[in-house]
């Protein structure tokens, strides 16, 4: 004990390197296990979100040696020779460069504030404007809508009708309610009949659209409630990124050579 701890004294004093044994955290059946291994095993884990508490080290050492222990059964096995193994590792290098390609791209072309701001503004003049809280009444032919509203007129509650008549059940249960939404989430038709409406106000004739027939009640309209920039940029980021990395992967397939 006495001379390792000369020996290692004296590297340190002259400079000189220690044995490789000290870059190792094991030597499994005469086979040494470098630290590097370690250090990339908690990289990968680290890129995961996970971290690794000091005490948890112990058991990463051990995960790395049963890995060694392993791959040296495997291998004495011959497995790393058999064509099932050298496709399964092809597939897995191709897999893996094509993500380093992709993280390269987008640490070079990242999205800018001025980007998703602009992003912002376009989302705004597309959704801004009036919201509507409508209900409506769908049914299958117009003779069955003129009738609904001759029943309303003749002071028919509007929900209690919905319930029983409207074939859209997902807004039926409630009445006929559509909830707050802006023109542009309805068919043409729909939202066109609507927004002429004013609020309480029940549309006179019944409307057509894809679905069928309906009967339409605006019980109230306001701005559009859209949500802060701050609150939306992580989502128009992952968008904008996803945009630019599909363009990226068209573009190389574009200027491939394929015969």
């Amino acid at each position: 004990m006495k001379q390792v701890i000369v020996t290692a004294v004296a590297a340190a004093v002259l400079g000189l390197a220690l044995p490789a044994f000290a870059q190792n955290i094991a030597v499994v059946n005469g086979k040494p296990v470098p630290k590097a291994r370690l250090d990339a095993l908690a990289a990968q884990i680290a890129k995961t979100g996970r971290q690794i508490p000091p005490e948890a080290q112990g058991q990463l050492r051990e995960e790395v040696i049963s890995r060694e222990v392993f791959m040296q059964e495997a291998q004495r096995r011959g497995l790393d020779a058999t064509d099932d193994y050298k496709q399964q590792l092809e597939l897995a290098r191709q897999a893996i460069l094509i993500r380093e390609l992709f993280v390269d791209f987008a640490k070079a072309n990242p999205i800018s504030d001025a980007d998703v701001t602009a992003e912002y503004n376009k989302f705004v003049a597309a959704n801004g404007g009036k919201e509507y809280r409508a209900r409506h009444i769908l049914v299958e032919d117009e003779a069955s809508a003129r009738a609904i509203i001759a029943q309303l007129k003749r002071g028919g509650k509007f929900e209690d009708i919905a319930k029983a008549k409207s074939r859209d059940k997902a807004s039926s249960v409630n009445g006929g309610d559509l909830d707050w939404a802006s023109p542009a989430n309805f068919v043409p038709e729909f939202s066109g009949a609507m927004v002429k409406l004013a609020k309480g106000q029940v549309s006179a004739e019944p409307v057509k659209s894809e679905h069928g027939w309906h009967v339409i009640r605006v019980d109230d309209v306001r701005e559009a409630q859209l949500p802060k920039l701050e609150e939306v940029k992580p989502q128009i980021v992952q968008q904008m990124q996803q945009q630019k990395l599909g363009q990226f992967q068209e573009e190389l397939r574009a200027k491939a050579r394929v015969e």
